[in-house]
């Protein structure tokens, strides 16, 4: 005991005053955070140290042409941060009534203020901010954005956790005499935190939510804009079955009248899966490329099922090896795909046995797995990138490989990805998920909008036939129309009392096309996100509350029933809002409404002025026939609708698409003149109009 005592005494003198130094506690600690203007209206500033891998680094160009200068949404020195230890501290102000939208795509509510987000890239969305995209971006009712700029494991507390110092603290109360006493009581502010180097915090100025998030998008690249037929309908065959058997199937959806653009291929197509070869199977597929030209003589796509993790007999098994982490997924090798050796040799292996023959796209799946499944926090990457910014990073690695491959050939692509990551708008991939919830399908449709990202409420078997239908026209509606029957082996006619309702969610989905197009257009080039809740438009009207309703592309609000219920409230934004399919005034400036509609009836509302652009129907993108704009409300409307020429659009210059303005006026007609663009349609553009206003 006294030769401890002594180690004691000794380490106490050598280390003087020190030796139990306290870290200072109080909210004087943080410093202000200085921020340099990076873009018109966007803002960077830095916690510490420069990390060696953050999510910008997967963002597209950094856009200067972004619209107006704006003033720094904060008092210049009201954000505050603080590097303790290992330990990045970042705190926002946020005033009392203010409502936090983001942080990553969720399955319930759409309000995140009141709850901690640990965020966590994991398929089980039930663990609090454990998520498939849990991008550390925020948008708030008070029109203004934040992206905690970081590939690091990241906890967000909005309007959580109050200083001790705080100078108008809530007040205090007794929780056996007060009723009013708060197990959370209101704080002042948003913070956040990581375990690393430093943290980057990026601004970016409104004046209102929607611009914020256009900003956002905008920085991170532009929204991605997918090639026509990838928003057509899709589906995935059984994991098993046959190139025989699949062209048999597709060949039934002509024969009963039920559209298909994309045929997706589960893990059977490869010789084995979990972990993958990539290579095809020969006894499933003994002409890979015979069949990729079945389809595409049917005017179909072929996308591929993988996942990333290397199989040992795969052809590219020994060659990658040395490009891979220290633990392995299913005795799969992890490659680090942060290094330009395993790219080249992963994309090298895709074009010449995938690309090459005709194929299409890819489904991205386990870059969101488990802890039980993926590598451990400890795992070492050649790269020295470490295990948690690999967890977090994994699925944009992914996405940018792949996309890479196709603009280098001149081809757009559209896939589906199981995880991804803040910046990631300008990827072509929607994502999915393991759970099946219908009304958390319905609210991740909401939520996706506020953190740009794509999501896929993908339909892939039902109790009953209305569940059946409620869930089909829920995928119809949104950003990438899917039947998954990987396990199942539905088809959409599973269920053949209901085909007729099938078939009418199914072919209205294709004759959307042309709308939909403008609406990833405006993605593209504005950033507005194409799927998104109301409330991101109108912050003042009281739609924070509702995670059931959402916009499609600028002029079309959803409201689906979920499958289980018969009927539903219907709240409105501002103006006027008229039933899709009569053009008759269904209601208007925050009235809220009950429906019961029928079975094959898809409640969508289309706000006061709006010009839609559809195309008459076909059995698939390829075939649609002619353009009609329907004109809704009484008054003088005016909107815009694109077209190009559907190769790449990371090109220079304007030759390559064209927008063009529409006037209507009833009564009267239609006038459509080119505006921006330079593209001319070989056979021009021509539309008929229609009117579905007051008769």
């Amino acid at each position: 005991m006294r030769f401890y005592l002594l180690l004691l005494v000794v380490g106490i003198v050598l280390l003087g005053e020190n030796a139990f130094a306290q870290t200072d506690t109080i909210l004087m600690a943080m410093t202000p955070i200085e921020f340099e203007r990076i873009a018109p209206g966007v803002w960077r500033g830095r916690v510490g140290e420069e990390d060696s891998l953050k999510l910008s680094s997967f963002a597209g160009r950094q856009m200067d042409d972004m619209d107006g200068e704006v003033a720094f949404p904060f008092a210049v020195d009201s954000i505050l941060g603080q590097h303790v230890g290992n330990r990045a501290i970042i705190r926002i102000p946020l005033s009392e009534a203010e409502r936090v939208f983001g942080l990553g795509l969720h399955f319930d509510n759409i309000n995140r203020r009141g709850r901690v987000h640990h965020l966590r890239v994991d398929h089980h969305s039930g663990i609090t901010g454990r998520t498939h995209a849990p991008v550390p971006f925020y948008v708030t009712s008070e029109g203004y954005g934040v992206l905690f700029d970081t590939s690091r494991f990241i906890s967000v507390y909005p309007g959580i956790g109050n200083r001790k110092d705080r100078p108008d603290l809530p007040p205090i109360r007794d929780r056996n005499t007060d009723s009013a006493w708060q197990a959370q009581p209101t704080s002042d502010a948003v913070e956040a935190t990581v375990q690393g180097p430093g943290l980057d915090v990026i601004v970016f100025a409104g004046p209102k939510p929607l611009d914020a998030v256009k900003r956002y998008v905008r920085w991170s690249g532009g929204g991605a804009l997918p090639p026509k037929w990838g928003l057509g309908f899709w589906h995935r065959t059984p994991t098993n079955a046959s190139a025989e058997e699949i062209i048999e199937e597709v060949d039934m959806f002509r024969d009963q009248d039920f559209p298909l653009d994309v045929v997706g291929l589960e893990p059977g197509w490869q010789t084995r899966s979990y972990p993958c070869t990539f290579d095809w199977s020969d006894r499933l597929f003994p002409d890979p490329s015979g069949f990729v030209n079945a389809m595409g003589e049917r005017g179909l796509h072929v996308n591929l099922w993988e996942n990333p993790y290397v199989a040992p007999e795969s052809s590219i098994y020994d060659e990658i090896k040395p490009y891979t982490g220290s633990h392995m997924v299913w005795l799969g090798l992890v490659p680090d795909y942060t290094m330009a050796e395993a790219r080249e040799i992963l994309q090298d292996h895709h074009k010449r046995n995938h690309l090459d023959i005709g194929v299409s796209g890819y489904k991205i799946d386990e870059v969101d797995g488990i802890d039980e499944w993926l590598w451990p926090d400890h795992a070492q990457f050649p790269s020295g990138t470490t295990a948690e910014q690999m967890r977090q990073t994994y699925g944009l690695q992914m996405q940018q490989m792949l996309l890479e491959m196709f603009s280098e050939r001149g081809e757009r692509t559209y896939g589906l990805v199981r995880g991804t990551n803040g910046v990631s708008a300008r990827y072509p991939f929607a994502l999915y998920s393991d759970s099946y919830s219908h009304r958390g399908y319905v609210a991740a449709l909401c939520n996706s909008g506020f953190v740009g990202v794509l999501w896929s409420p993908e339909i892939r078997s039902a109790r009953n036939e209305e569940e059946w239908v409620r869930r089909m026209q829920t995928a119809c509606m949104s950003p990438l129309a899917m039947l998954n029957a990987w396990a199942s082996g539905t088809k959409p006619w599973s269920f053949p009392e209901v085909n007729e309702p099938i078939r009418k969610a199914m072919k209205l989905r294709l004759q959307l096309v042309p709308y939909l197009y403008t609406a990833f257009a405006h993605y593209k080039f504005e950033g507005v996100p194409p799927f998104r809740s109301p409330a991101l438009d109108w912050p003042e009207a009281g739609l924070e509350g509702i995670a059931d309703q959402y916009m499609m592309g600028p002029d079309i609000m959803v409201a689906p029933i979920i499958a289980g219920t018969r009927k539903r409230d219907v709240k409105f934004p501002p103006g006027k809002w008229y039933e899709f399919e009569t053009g008759e005034l269904a209601g208007a400036d925050g009235e809220t409404i009950s429906i019961e509609p029928d079975l094959d009836e898809v409640p969508l509302y289309v706000r006061d002025g709006a010009l839609i652009t559809l195309a008459e129907g076909g059995h698939n993108v390829a075939t649609l026939g002619d353009t009609i704009v329907r004109h809704y409300g009484e008054e003088v409307s005016q909107s815009v609708t694109y077209v190009d020429d559907g190769v790449p659009d990371n090109r220079k210059g304007d030759d390559w698409y064209r927008w063009y303005q529409m006037t209507a006026t009833p009564g009267e007609g239609l006038e459509v003149k080119p505006a921006r663009g330079g593209y001319e349609p070989p056979e021009g553009f021509e539309v008929t109009y229609q009117y579905l206003g007051p008769k």
